[in-house]
């Protein structure tokens, strides 16, 4: 045999290689069980079936017809408080009515750990075909409504010396924001249109650009900065040595200037929220990969201090991941915390509100949480592409299956308008949505309802101080077991 015969023979048996490739890598992993059943407080949770490639299901952003909405929920309008910005992702409403959003997207920096150039290939392209991965616009804007109409007439640029800014937070003057890598504080009073002054960094975080977003919350007495930290992988495939500092939320005390790990096990934390009713720390995250369109759910649950989830050894509570490579630690069943409430598999829940007093959803929304889905890329068929309230009942806990409150995002040919990141509540009761690939606020509001009561705050009766210690069985069950 010749040598050109030879490499032609080398070739064909390339392309027949690649051929059935791109065959198996194109046929999804379509999801068997009903969406309501992957959903809720109890969800129901297949056998895991690993991945050798993903399930690929990108919708292609087309952007917005001038006079097209999303499709709001009955009793709902909605309308464009803001649109031709570039890549709008998290939202900051302050006590003045300003609206401050982040213009930005991953940082051009390599992720740390282990790399594949193959999975790093398929990873860029995907990002593309989705809409992200254009470059980081890095700047903050401020929007401000000066006639009442629900409508952005004056925007400006506060700073654009970012690096992917996301989380924002203000009190007393201080303007916080996470970069992904580093959390700063800004001298800022409530009407500037700019900051002018040099900002002081609080602390250090382990930068993107996976899982990149860096989300902030103050304390109620903003003695506190609460920080959200995503993985740099899926299951830690880089190397634990790569997720030191991440897949937790971080507290930061202000006064002392001190943090400590606040929660920890979470792959990816976004939104964070107070709850009315009990005023925990509560947070939505995204799970884990490559084990089908029907695992593993996304979830919403409170996060007490110290509270561990189990990534990525388990998820939900007790079901091991066995593709982890990594030593996994023992006894962890035994305290890692089962999430509160599924959002359904692969939603890529984002932003976080629960109601609040003079928000005007009407009746039907004012007792729960609304959460932004960025939407799937591996999941067939689709999910998210919405936001979405969780009814919570008198206790404070949720219960129900969420509902739809904006959807219409996605197309029937599998491509979409947008995609819904953040959530904030305006100043007049609407709430803001920002939509990243289209470059639109989207204003929601009932127009005929009355401004929410406050969600009362569950309290109840303190047990009495003991004032003197005993032990034995007097101790612990009175004298009457003592004597006998």
């Amino acid at each position: 045999m010749s040598i050109a015969k030879k490499i032609g023979f080398v070739l064909l048996v390339i392309l027949v290689v690649l051929a059935i490739a791109a065959f198996v890598f194109t046929r999804p992993d379509r999801a068997d069980l009903p969406w309501s059943d992957v959903t809720g407080t109890d969800p129901t949770l297949q056998q895991p079936e690993a991945e050798t490639f993903p399930t690929i299901g990108i919708a292609e952003p087309i952007g917005w017809g001038a006079n097209d909405t999303p499709i709001p929920a009955e009793g709902l309008s909605v309308s464009r408080f803001a649109e031709g910005l570039d890549h709008p992702r998290t939202l900051l409403t302050l006590p003045n009515g300003d609206v401050l959003v982040s213009l930005t997207d991953a940082p051009a920096v390599r992720a740390p750990g282990e790399h594949n150039w193959i999975e790093d290939k398929i990873a860029g392209f995907l990002f593309g075909r989705a809409g992200s991965d254009t470059g980081s616009p890095d700047k903050v804007v401020l929007l401000r409504d000066t006639t009442g109409d629900g409508k952005a007439d004056k925007r400006f640029v506060l700073g654009d010396d970012f690096n992917s800014p996301s989380g924002l937070a203000w009190a007393n003057d201080i303007l916080f924001v996470a970069n992904h890598d580093a959390v700063w504080a800004y001298n800022y009073s409530l009407g500037d249109t700019s900051l002018s002054t040099k900002p002081v960094k609080i602390m250090d975080l382990a930068p993107g650009p996976n899982h990149w977003m860096r989300n902030l919350l103050l304390s109620p007495d903003a003695s506190k900065l609460y920080v959200a930290v995503g993985s740099a992988s899926n299951i830690g495939e880089r190397g634990m040595e790569a997720e030191e500092g991440r897949a937790l939320i971080w507290e930061y005390d202000l006064e002392n200037r001190s943090q400590r790990i606040y929660g920890a096990g979470l792959r990816n934390p976004n939104g964070l929220a107070w709850n009315p009713w009990s005023g925990e720390l509560w947070t939505t995250v995204n799970e884990r990969d490559m084990l089908g369109s029907d695992l593993v759910p996304d979830y919403l649950t409170n996060v007490p201090v110290g509270a561990q989830y189990g990534w990525p050894w388990v998820y939900w509570k007790d079901n091991v991941d066995r593709r982890v490579k990594a030593p996994m630690p023992q006894f962890i069943t035994e305290y890692t915390r089962r999430p509160e409430y599924a959002l359904g598999p692969h939603v890529a829940a984002l932003g976080l509100v629960f109601a609040r007093e003079g928000a005007k959803l009407g009746p039907k929304f004012s007792s729960g949480a609304l959460i932004a889905q960025h939407g799937s890329w591996n999941r067939e068929p689709p999910s998210g592409y919405n936001v979405v309230y969780v009814p919570f009942d008198a206790r404070g806990n949720p219960t129900g299956k969420p509902v739809p409150v904006l959807s219409g995002f996605l197309t029937d040919d599998g491509k979409t308008h947008g995609r819904p990141t953040w959530v904030s509540w305006a100043a007049d009761g609407a709430l803001l949505v920002s939509d990243d690939t289209a470059g639109i606020i989207w204003r929601v509001i009932d127009k005929d309802a009355d401004p929410a009561p406050a969600i009362e705050r569950i309290t109840g009766e303190r047990l009495p101080p003991q004032r003197e210690l005993r032990s034995g069985l007097q101790g612990a069950f009175g004298e009457e077991y003592a004597r006998e």
